[in-house]
C-alpha cells in the first residue's frame, strides 16, 4: 500500500518541499528521523501487518510535539478497539445495533441473529468474509472462536439489513455522502464489504458491491445521515479526517457500524471519490489535510466548528 505515499511525497517534493520517506518499524528508530521534520503526513496503517499498532505511532509523534496530518492517538485508539468505540457511541446516546463481546465463545443467549462477527482490533475489513454474518448460536461460537484463534478478540454485532452509507469530514467539511451498491453480488451473498471486497480487485464481492457518490438519497435521509456522522465523529474527538459508515434500516433508522479516522487517502479510495463529487482534486485534497496538521490544535476535543457541507 505504498501507492499514497508516493503520490502524496512527489506532489509535496513538486512543490520544492524536502521529503523523506520513512518505514515504521517496532525499534523506534524510525522516530529519530520524524522528530525533525516540520510536518509528519502520517500514512501508517499498523506494524507488521497489525492495524492495532496503529495509535502507538500516533501516539509517539504526537508526544514529539511534531504536527501530523489526521487523528489523534485517543481517537485513533479508541476506534481500533470496537468494544470500546461502541461502549462510547451507546453512552452518547446514539444509534448503535446490539452488541457484545464473547466470553469462552458464548454470548448473552437472547442475542438478535443474524449476527457479524468482527475482529474487534482490526479494520480495512481484516477478518470479514461471508461466514462473517451468522445466523445461528452455532455458527456464532465456531466464527468467534475462529476470530480469537487466529487473530485475536472478537466482538459479535447485531446485523442490519438496509442500504450502506459513508459520511466523510475533512476538518470543517462534510464530503457528499457515498454509498454501497450491492445489486451485483452473487446470488445468496450477504451484502457487506468483506476484505475480499476491498481489497482483491475483480472478484465477484469486489465487482457486486459499487460505490455511488454522491448517494442518490432524498434530502430528509441525507440531513439525518449527515447528523448521526457528526455526533459520531464529536464522541470520538475526531480531527483530521474521518469516515462514518452507516446502515439504514428498512424503517428509515440509521445505525452507525463503524468510525474511520484516518482513511484510505489513495486517489482512488472512497474519500478521495467523496471529494472529488464536492468538486475537490485529489491535490486539493492532500493540500487540506496538510493545512489542516499545521493548524490543528492537538488537544482533547469535546466539540468541532460548525461544519460545513459540499453537495456536488
Amino acid at each position: 500500500m505504498l501507492d499514497p505515499v508516493n503520490q502524496i511525497g512527489d506532489l509535496l517534493a513538486s512543490l520544492k518541499h524536502r521529503v523523506a520517506r520513512i518505514p515504521i518499524h517496532d525499534d523506534l528508530k524510525w522516530l529519530d528521523q520524524g522528530r525533525r521534520a516540520d510536518l509528519v503526513v502520517n500514512l501508517c496503517e499498523g506494524i507488521g501487518g497489525y492495524s492495532r499498532w496503529e495509535p502507538m505511532v500516533t501516539g509517539a509523534i504526537e508526544l514529539a510535539g511534531v504536527p501530523f496530518t489526521g487523528a489523534g492517538s485517543w481517537t485513533t485508539t479508541i476506534c481500533h478497539n470496537k468494544n470500546v468505540v461502541n461502549a462510547l457511541l451507546q453512552a452518547a446516546g446514539l444509534p448503535i445495533p446490539r452488541w457484545a463481546m464473547p466470553v469462552n465463545g458464548r454470548v448473552p443467549a437472547d442475542f438478535p441473529l443474524p449476527a457479524i462477527v468482527k475482529p474487534a482490533a482490526e479494520d480495512a475489513s481484516v477478518g470479514i468474509d461471508q461466514a462473517s454474518v451468522v445466523r445461528t448460536v452455532r455458527q456464532l461460537r465456531q466464527r468467534g472462536a475462529h476470530i480469537e484463534k487466529e487473530i485475536g478478540p472478537a466482538v459479535v454485532q447485531q446485523y442490519v439489513a438496509g442500504r450502506e452509507f459513508a459520511v466523510a469530514i475533512m476538518g470543517s467539511t462534510v464530503l457528499p455522502i457515498s454509498e454501497i451498491d450491492f445489486s451485483g453480488m452473487p446470488g445468496g451473498a450477504w451484502p457487506i464489504l468483506s476484505f475480499d471486497a476491498k481489497w482483491t480487485t475483480g472478484c465477484a464481492e469486489d465487482v457486486g458491491s459499487r460505490p455511488v457518490c454522491p448517494a442518490r438519497v432524498a434530502p430528509q435521509i441525507a440531513r439525518q445521515l449527515r447528523a448521526v456522522a457528526l455526533s459520531a465523529w464529536r464522541t470520538v474527538r475526531g480531527q483530521g479526517y474521518g469516515r462514518v459508515d452507516l446502515r439504514l434500516d428498512e424503517a428509515g433508522q440509521p445505525w452507525i457500524i463503524e468510525v474511520n479516522p484516518n482513511p484510505d487517502i489513495s486517489d482512488d479510495a472512497g474519500l478521495s471519490r467523496m471529494a472529488q463529487a464536492a468538486g475537490l482534486s485529489y491535490d486539493d485534497l492532500i493540500f487540506r489535510m496538510v493545512e489542516l496538521a499545521l493548524t490543528t490544535e492537538r488537544k482533547p476535543a469535546t466539540e468541532l466548528p460548525d461544519l460545513e457541507v459540499r453537495t456536488a
